[in-house]
């Protein structure tokens, strides 16, 4: 977001996000404290940040608004040349169509995007859908925040790889600073065990979590109601796969691919996919062609968050595939990797840095990662086993 919307950092803290570095930055795995790493993180809610992003944009002086409902694409030959819309008739009136020419067009319509019906209405065929069924439930609440956990920013804890969020040492979590002077704090379950909306189940739980969201269940006053949230499965729309796609049309965030919203990647995703569009339109490529270098290039980015999501997901004693080829050879290494991750700083920085998607997964599956991860745990296993952090 600072390359395209350069300061908006500064003017998201100015107006209360919080800013994590070093240890104000805290990991969790199974209950025992990760190393600290360079990473920052921001601290502020999702509408917080779209809201300054919006006013960024709209400040922009050639982007307007366009109040309405999408309804169809406009076609012309081999190419899409604009939307067709409706507006509402106000005052309990019917609704008004319009058609809205463009060059290009972006579809960021989210998960719930109606394109591929549109494109096989016009004869061009569904693009293939990955699915990952994974049954996620979770829930958030907002606590009042002081002096308590002063130099602590984000606190997340997750089951480590060994255990699923059914078993475990600890209950998995994360505690974030943010605007308002508040806390923001999501638990998550699986199937039967997704957190529901009785708060005091909620701080029961937060009472065996790791030791910050233990101390914000003690010492702070939740405020308003606890809200649950269900994510039944992960999907990604392979347009790249697709035999014909029509020109001056593209595809964006959540309508290209959904994974788990655990992991944070919704919003990298958008962001990332914006850079694929910008280098492709810097490109010599006429917006009237079929976008395949875009897809290409986002195509990494979508594949890296895919095999980072499901590979996590796909441990959960309930989630039964598909698994990809090879899965099983690669979650062994991965379990080893993130075993070492939670002793060794060197084997940390670059797990945290694909968690992040500062990375590619590939990072991992290096030989010098995976022979170092190995006599990390081995020379672990000498010294006997870690005990989970109580601070």
């Amino acid at each position: 977001m600072e390359r395209w919307l350069p300061g908006i950092t500064d003017e998201l803290v100015a107006h209360g996000a919080r800013l994590g570095t070093g240890t104000a930055v805290q990991f969790y795995s199974d209950g025992v404290l990760r190393p600290s790493t360079d990473v920052d993180m921001l601290g502020a809610t999702r509408p917080f940040i779209e809201r300054h992003v919006r006013d960024r944009v709209l400040s922009i002086g050639n982007v307007g608004i366009a109040s309405a409902r999408a309804r169809d694409l406009l076609m012309e030959g081999s190419r899409v040349s604009g939307v067709r819309i409706a507006r509402s008739g106000g005052a309990g009136g019917p609704e008004c169509e319009e058609e809205i020419r463009a060059d290009l067009v972006v579809d960021a319509m989210g998960r719930s995007s109606r394109l591929s019906t549109w494109l096989e209405g016009h004869g061009w065929g569904r693009p293939p859908v990955d699915r990952l069924r994974i049954d996620l439930g979770y829930a958030t609440a907002f606590f009042r925040r002081g002096e308590e956990l002063s130099d602590t920013v984000i606190a997340h804890s997750s089951p480590g790889p060994a255990s699923g969020y059914q078993q475990r040492l600890s209950e998995p979590g994360a505690l974030t600073a943010v605007e308002g002077d508040r806390w923001s704090v999501v638990l998550a379950g699986y199937g039967d065990y997704s957190p529901g909306r009785d708060p005091q189940e909620f701080l029961r739980r937060m009472r065996r979590c790791v030791a910050p969201l233990r101390e914000v269940a003690d010492r702070c006053e939740m405020m308003g109601e606890v809200s649950p949230f269900t994510f039944t499965e992960s999907q990604r729309r392979n347009f790249a796969q697709m035999k014909r796609f029509p020109g001056g049309l593209v595809v964006a965030g959540d309508a290209v691919a959904s994974v788990n919203p655990i992991y944070g990647q919704g919003l990298t995703l958008a962001t990332l996919a914006a850079s694929s569009l910008s280098a492709h339109l810097r490109s010599s490529t006429s917006p009237h062609d079929p976008a395949l270098g875009y897809f290409r290039r986002l195509s990494s980015a979508v594949d890296a968050a895919w095999q980072i999501s499901t590979a996590a997901d796909l441990a959960q004693p309930h989630v039964t595939g598909p698994y990809p080829r090879g899965y099983w050879v690669t979650r062994r290494a991965g379990d080893m990797v993130t075993a070492a991750s939670v002793i060794d700083p060197v084997v940390n920085e670059t797990f945290t840095r694909v968690l992040h998607m500062r990375a590619h997964p590939r990072a991992l599956a290096g030989p010098g990662v995976l022979l170092r991860s190995a006599a990390v745990l081995v020379s672990s296993r000498r010294k006997g086993p870690r005990r989970p952090a109580d601070s």
